[in-house]
């Protein structure tokens, strides 16, 4: 088996500019944020995000003006924390092509790129006014005769990136709690970053078919990023950092103050806490 550990910097190099990039997670839960933030650093742009409910690794990115378009169902924080401003702010001034999905849109267009299919179907979508603001959705007829069906075209990631709880250095990832899209994006993906809270060594008893929830043969690279998902949560480690997103949900945001805040703990392997 081959060791597909290596440092955050090595893995980040994987994502080029425009790239189409599937970030695991939900809202604020388990999103790649080191990760994340290290796409910041490096200047990839052009990106083009795929996302069913994303949030600060959205916003992030659209506040350093690294996005060229997002396909997600949805793209807010949660209720005590309003609305992604940089998000909008980037696709109301035109710098951001927002595609508009439902959550479930996105996740057949995943399961089509899984399966190596063009298309999924989604009946619920041919009375839907999404028909008509995004180009990836078609009406088609159903070749054994039960009337129009709607279709959302395939989205297969160039790269996805995942926060998991522990992953072995061959790329065998568990995560703990709610797995919300991550086991599709893995399967839908051409390459798979994963970033771990802990690293597994060879031969642990936890790595079986029932507790791996994915497998090491979809892996290109493991970076171990204790703390990785902050500050977003990560269930059973740690909780949302509420000081940190009310700074950063302000329309006066500072970029620069806040990437220098976790420089030192990205490096070190996340645990700074604001």
């Amino acid at each position: 088996m081959e060791n597909k550990q290596m440092t955050l910097e090595a893995a980040a190099a994987i994502v080029k500019d425009g790239m189409l990039l599937g970030l695991g997670g939900n809202t604020l839960h388990r999103a790649p944020m080191g990760f994340v933030r290290q796409l910041v650093r490096v200047g990839v742009k052009d990106l083009r995000l795929i996302k069913t409910a994303g949030a600060h690794e959205i916003d992030l990115l659209c506040l350093a003006d690294r996005v060229s378009s997002v396909d997600a169902g949805f793209v807010s924080y949660e209720t005590q924390y309003g609305l992604a401003y940089h998000y909008r702010k980037a696709v109301e001034q035109g710098r951001v092509k927002a595609n508009e999905h439902a959550c479930y849109t996105v996740i057949c267009a995943l399961r089509a790129a899984a399966s190596g299919a063009p298309y999924m179907p989604v009946r619920g979508l041919v009375v839907s006014d999404l028909l008509r603001v995004n180009p990836n959705f078609a009406v088609v007829d159903d070749p054994f005769g039960t009337g129009p069906v709607a279709v959302v075209r395939s989205i297969r990631p160039d790269v996805a990136v995942l926060h998991v709880h522990r992953c072995d250095t061959f790329g065998n990832a568990i995560i703990d709690g709610p797995r919300f899209e991550d086991q599709l994006l893995a399967n839908a993906a051409k390459q798979v970053i994963v970033t771990t809270e802990t690293i597994l060594p060879a031969g642990s008893p936890e790595i079986t078919p029932e507790k791996v929830h994915i497998p090491g043969f979809l892996v290109t690279a493991v970076v171990h990023l204790p703390g990785g998902a902050k500050p977003t949560s990560c269930y059973g480690k740690y909780s949302v950092d509420d000081a940190i997103l009310r700074r950063f949900t302000s329309k006066d945001a500072d970029l620069m103050v806040y990437m220098s805040a976790y420089q030192s703990a990205d490096q070190r392997g996340g645990n700074f806490r604001g």
